[in-house]
């Protein structure tokens, strides 16, 4: 295990060899990820795949999801197979294709004839549904899957008006569970595949495939003086206007520093209200965010809904501990009491915030247990995942009889 400020603790195991299923006593450090239930089916993925998504990764508005399909299509790339990425808004060069499709959101119904025209046909298409769907099974006949990170229901209201809100919250909950209905669904977390099943998804045909992060190599020692981060795109649902609200609650117990990494809409706002000792660093670099999650005492995470919580998972693989709120998603990502704190309140969240900082020796257990956890999440693994399912639906669609089968 990657080392910060101490070694493991006498007695304590790394269990790295362990499988999943075999994990059932009570210690954080021995309750890994959940089972993936992903089949194995012992045909090869397909080689030619596209992902239909709204972004790609060099989008100024890009997050979890982006960095998900990123690590996926670079993966397949490498193992030899032909990756292409059709989006929204701006498209870098990259080791798979990538092709714009137009605006953020001129590109919706640009899709059909982009994927006509600049890539034909393909072994499977992957949509990338997150709110807004492609409805691509209404106008592609070969293998189909969709992957999920959160059902957006609660989200339809608080980004747009009422009427365009339940629009938008009926047409993604008919696509998911209606025009989806024989393929199969990737979902990146028990939670998420929980949402689904909640709107009528049936349960045999999700797959959960979990967020990777990368080998974070050699540590930097803990802040000397209190140091607390929170990382992520500046949009309503992150919640760091609450997050400034605590923070006046908690500097006069424990000083120190907070240190907003992010850029987006909500930023200029933010600034606005915050308080003396906080710094927004905006976007950084890679090495940049290694070391402040490395030097952080707490990763702070306000988010009011998440489909994992990948954040969560990049600091813990620094050995620093998380804060977040009990919701779907950071249930998955943090193991309460172990690898950090899901609060049940603001009270709570602000509690959990100064016991942490105050004592040195629980925060270093969680971090130890944390990074511990965070070893049995590779992006390796998560391509070896993706590949299996990907070989699922295929071999599904195709069965003779079944709707959609055939190819592009």
């Amino acid at each position: 295990m990657p080392q910060r400020s101490s070694a493991l603790a006498p007695g304590q195991k790394d269990s790295r060899s362990v499988p999943v299923q075999a994990r059932t006593t009570g210690n954080a450090t021995d309750r890994l990820a959940p089972e993936t239930h992903v089949p194995s089916f012992g045909a090869p993925a397909p080689r030619r795949i596209t992902f239909l998504a709204r972004r790609d990764l060099a989008n100024q508005a890009a997050g979890g999801s982006e960095l998900l399909i990123d690590r996926i299509a670079d993966g397949l790339t490498t193992d030899g197979h032909e990756v292409t990425l059709v989006c929204g808004g701006p498209a870098a060069s990259r080791g798979y294709r990538v092709v714009s499709a137009g605006g953020d959101a001129s590109h919706f119904p640009r899709a059909k004839a982009t994927f006509a025209r600049e890539v034909g046909t393909c072994d499977l298409l992957v949509e990338v549904c997150n709110g807004m769907p492609y409805l691509a099974p209404l106008w592609h006949r070969g293998a189909t899957l969709c992957l999920v990170n959160h059902v957006h229901t609660d989200l339809w209201q608080m980004r747009y008006p009422g009427p365009a809100a339940r629009l938008g919250r009926r047409l993604e909950h008919w696509a998911l569970t209606g025009i989806h209905r024989d393929n199969l669904m990737v979902a990146v977390s028990e939670s998420t595949a929980s949402e689904l099943r909640d709107i009528g998804v049936a349960a045999d045909r999700i797959r959960i495939v979990n967020n990777g992060v990368e080998e974070p190599g050699p540590l930097l020692p803990e802040a000397k003086e209190p140091l607390f981060l929170a990382v992520g795109r500046l949009v309503e649902y992150k919640r760091i206007d609450l997050l400034l609200r605590l923070w006046e609650r908690v500097r006069p117990v424990t000083g120190g520093r907070l240190v907003i990494v992010g850029d987006g809409p909500e930023r200029e706002r933010l600034e606005a209200m915050a308080g003396p000792g906080v710094t927004f660093a905006g976007r950084v670099s890679e090495a940049e965010k290694h070391r402040l999650m490395c030097e952080a005492w707490l990763l702070l995470h306000p988010s009011l809904v998440e489909g994992w919580g990948l954040v969560v998972t990049e600091a813990a693989a620094r050995a620093t501990p998380a804060i977040g709120f009990d919701i779907p998603g950071l249930r998955d990502s943090i193991e309460d009491g172990e690898t950090g704190v899901l609060a049940r309140g603001e009270s709570a969240f602000a509690a959990a915030w100064c016991t942490l900082s105050l004592s040195t020796e629980r925060r270093a257990a969680m971090g130890r247990a944390a990074a511990q956890r965070a070893q049995h999440f590779r992006w390796s693994a998560t391509v070896r995942q993706f590949q299996a399912v990907a070989a699922e639906a295929a071999a599904r669609a195709a069965t003779p009889g079944r709707r959609g089968s055939g190819h592009g």
